[in-house]
């Protein structure tokens, strides 16, 4: 007989005189003539409770059944006589298909979330991490749906790169040469000449060049997959595999990347009020009580702008002591970041035309700036709690101009004369952003690590599973 999934049962309209559950066990609480078990099969938070009754003929294998232990239970779905609860099992058969070693760590007792990064292989299974892969998954599949809907076209944009997208230098090198032995050339130097693919070759940061040769053709496109950043960092933002949106729309402006970000950021989070309901009552019950709220707040209230000039100013008027000296020119750091939308705006707020010097050489150069005071088309979006969680801007379509802001951040013609080429032959205006995954995970559920986000954290130092 077919499986029912424990959401399936706790959300039935009426008894099932014949059902099949298989799960894994929670909890075991015997009594003198039946034991209680809470099976979950990872469908949903709750449990659903069996009754196994000491008369059945598999009643001696229940001493095997211990937390962690997988089982089968086929018997009748009935209305629950505790509270709490709409529906209960009966057992007519019941089978440990698995057993759990008394050394099962993750008992009923509360567990920290450094404990459980130890255990990344069993953590999916508790309360928090179910939950927090739940929206996850969700998530996943509404970034499809929002693009989708709106006529962009997927685009699998290569892991394996020879580009720096970001002119950062914070890339993985990917090679097949020997590192014991690796072959010279005449200078004394790796001649990568003989590697794979015939250069030097990395993981890449980011799909968004290749994205725009899509655009170019497509129009509108959108890539959703891993990047890679070889940063020696361990903030709580920061992971060195993490996954990236990036939509890429041709004939766009910063003002309508601007907007284009605002809507897919809150399309998201009312998918996850939608569907994932249950897995937020938890996250703002037992992580962040003030979530549900807040994320009512975005949804309720069009995101602030402001210029990145204007910014400066306010936080140099804040009367705050930073810790990092705010001043033109340099990168807004995360205390600042958070200032801007946790108290002065209260709100998220999308930061534009930033200092040229701080950004990538792609981004388009804006119009009638002094001298000593360039900007590009950047965007960023800061959410509260986070911080940035989207980059964007409108990418320079002017060879001449694309050319120049090579010269600028010192990177060399021959390497992009592909991208160059894309404003040879009918080069149109267009815009684009990247939004961390992650991040935007850590926003909807309150969990505040992008460790416990994603299924298995690649931070420095650890790649253990």
């Amino acid at each position: 007989m077919p499986r029912t999934l424990v959401k399936d049962a706790l959300n039935a309209t009426g008894p099932m005189e014949v059902i099949l559950l298989q799960g894994w066990v929670r909890t075991r609480r015997d009594a003198k003539a039946f034991s209680f078990i809470e099976l979950n099969d990872g469908s949903c938070l709750k449990g659903l409770q069996v009754i196994v009754d000491a008369a059945l003929p598999d009643y001696a294998h229940i001493t095997k059944a211990n937390t962690g232990a997988s089982v089968e239970v086929r018997g009748q779905l009935v209305a629950s006589k505790g509270a709490g609860q709409k529906w209960e099992v009966v057992a007519e058969k019941f089978t440990v298909l698995g057993e759990a070693d008394a050394t099962y760590p993750l008992q009923k007792k509360g567990h920290s979330l450094e404990f459980l990064r130890e255990i990344a292989h069993l953590r999916p299974r508790s309360n928090l991490f179910g939950a927090v892969f739940r929206v996850r998954s969700r998530l996943a599949y509404a970034v499809h749906q929002y693009f989708q809907a709106k006529g962009f076209y997927y685009v699998h944009t290569p892991i394996i790169t020879a580009s720096d997208a970001e002119g950062a230098g914070n890339l993985f090198r990917v090679t097949a040469l020997d590192p014991s032995n690796p072959p010279k050339d005449a200078t004394g130097a790796v001649d990568y000449a003989q590697d794979f693919f015939g250069k030097k070759t990395f993981l890449t940061v980011s799909g968004q060049l290749e994205s725009e040769i899509f655009a170019t053709a497509l129009s509108n496109v959108y890539t959703f997959g891993p990047t890679f950043r070889a940063e020696n960092s361990h903030t709580s933002r920061h992971a060195a595999e993490f996954w990236m949106i990036e939509p890429e729309v041709a004939f766009c402006d910063l003002h309508g990347d601007m907007d284009l970000a605002e809507e897919f950021v809150k399309y998201l989070i009312r998918d996850a009020k939608e569907h994932c309901a249950a897995d937020l009552e938890f996250f703002s019950k037992f992580v962040d009580k003030e979530l549900l709220a807040r994320l009512d707040f975005v949804l309720e209230r069009p995101f602030q702008r402001c210029s990145y000039t204007e910014a400066v100013e306010i936080l140099t008027k804040s009367g705050k002591r930073w810790e990092h000296p705010v001043a033109w020119g340099d990168n807004l750091q995360s205390e600042h970041e958070r200032f801007l939308t946790e108290e002065h705006f209260k709100c998220p707020v999308t930061v534009y035309n930033y200092p040229r010097a701080i950004k990538a050489f792609y981004m388009r150069l804006t119009d009638g700036d002094a001298p000593d005071r360039q900007t590009v088309a950047a965007m960023d979006l800061l959410v509260p709690g986070i911080g940035e969680i989207i980059g964007g801007s409108q990418r320079e379509e002017r060879l001449d101009q694309l050319k120049e802001g090579m010269t600028f951040h010192h990177l060399d013609e021959k390497a992009y004369w592909w991208y160059l080429d894309l404003r040879r032959y009918g080069s149109v205006p267009h815009a684009g952003f990247g939004l961390g995954f992650e991040r935007m995970l850590m926003f909807v559920t309150g969990v505040a690590n992008i460790r416990d986000v994603i299924p298995f954290a690649r931070t420095p130092g650890a790649a253990e599973f």
